[in-house]
């Protein structure tokens, strides 16, 4: 859906019966621009009838972090307790987040919840976010806490040497401040949520989601321990090696494991597992189909927010109905692509830019 299509649509939602010319005239553009708009939503499937009779909106719900991400980078060795010249950028981030935008920047109907503080890191944020077709509003902006922030210092080689994250913000995510959102959960067609969120939080989501599928995001090793109790009521899960390593208490140290890890995950409940094993590719299973499949050769810009696209573009496949190995194959193509821009979030993110760079690289 294009920028134009949506804001028409929204217009549409608030008046039922609005005229094409007053739609032309609050958007500043001819009525026959106007038809061949609404014509376009019609054939989506966005608008079935005349009156503008909107079809049943299918949304995804995320819930988690978002942040403005701050890192520092050297071209020569650091050098500790002492000043580096080098180049510093802000983004911005946060795994939930970044899921949202992608998902916006696919087409998806994507509501965030989150937090952010009424302060300059929070408006950038919410800014940037919008921009990108999310909906935040079921997101709580706080004046009295700071908007989550990501600092990192990267070596000559690209890798982290160290970094501090502030993410007390999302302590305030509780059941009593979440509660106003549970029908927003239970008539989503699927939710996200990311282990940055705290235990009760989690809790919470597993306790309203109803029967929507809920995909979850592990995070880190020592986050990921947070989802344990919810294992056999998560639809797809996806960790790396570590974080398999970690719940699993099994090793996952080549290619040859995998299929051992992967079944103590459905053993224990999940649905979908999914390996993200970087580079060497990732490993899908939902017990019946699975295996491994590489990633699209690309040349890498930044790693940074590789995974936030692929589990975006998985949750996309389940909203589009494809099976398990034609969701892995775009979700790898939407993390190839998002490896060659130095944001975050790839910009020109679309299903048309992912099906042709998987074209262009798989041919």
């Amino acid at each position: 859906m294009t920028e134009r299509e949506r804001e028409i649509l929204e217009r549409i939602r608030q008046d039922p019966l609005i005229p094409q010319q007053a739609l032309a005239d609050q958007l500043g553009i001819s009525r026959s621009a106007v038809a061949g708009h609404i014509m376009n939503l019609m054939q989506k499937g966005l608008i079935i009838g005349k009156g503008y009779v909107l079809a049943q909106k299918s949304y995804a719900v995320v819930i988690g972090g978002a942040n403005m991400d701050i890192a520092g980078s050297t071209t020569s060795a650091l050098r500790f307790s002492d000043s580096n010249p080098g180049t510093v950028r802000s983004t911005p981030g946060g795994v939930a987040r970044n899921i949202a935008e992608n998902l916006a920047r696919l087409g998806c109907d994507c509501r965030l919840i989150s937090a952010f503080g009424d302060d300059a890191h929070g408006r950038m944020l919410i800014e940037s976010t919008r921009a990108a077709g999310v909906d935040l509003s079921p997101s709580l902006i706080l004046p009295d806490a700071a908007t989550s922030t990501y600092l990192s210092v990267h070596g000559p080689d690209g890798d982290m040497a160290i970094a501090v994250n502030d993410m007390g913000i999302l302590d305030r995510l509780t059941p009593e401040r979440l509660a106003p959102q549970r029908d927003l959960l239970r008539h989503a067609a699927l939710i996200v949520a990311d282990t940055n969120l705290g235990e009760d939080a989690l809790a919470w989501i597993f306790a309203n989601r109803g029967d929507r599928p809920v995909f979850v995001d592990t995070v880190s090793a020592f986050k990921a321990e947070r989802i344990r109790p919810w294992l056999s009521h998560i639809h797809t899960l996806k960790p790396n090696r570590l974080e398999a390593s970690q719940l699993s208490g099994l090793p996952f140290d080549s290619r040859e494991q995998a299929p051992a890890v992967a079944d103590w995950f459905h053993r224990a409940g999940v649905n979908q597992i999914i390996l993200s094993g970087g580079a060497n590719g990732l490993y899908y299973s939902n017990g019946i189909t699975r295996g491994w499949m590489n990633p699209p050769h690309v040349d890498i810009v930044s790693a940074e927010g590789a995974g936030d696209a692929l589990m975006a573009g998985l949750a996309y496949g389940c909203l589009q109905q494809h099976t398990l190995t034609e969701s892995v194959r775009f979700a790898l193509g939407c993390a190839a692509l998002t490896l060659t821009s130095d944001k975050n979030n790839h910009p020109a993110l679309s299903q048309a830019v992912v099906d042709s760079l998987l074209t262009k690289c798989l041919a």
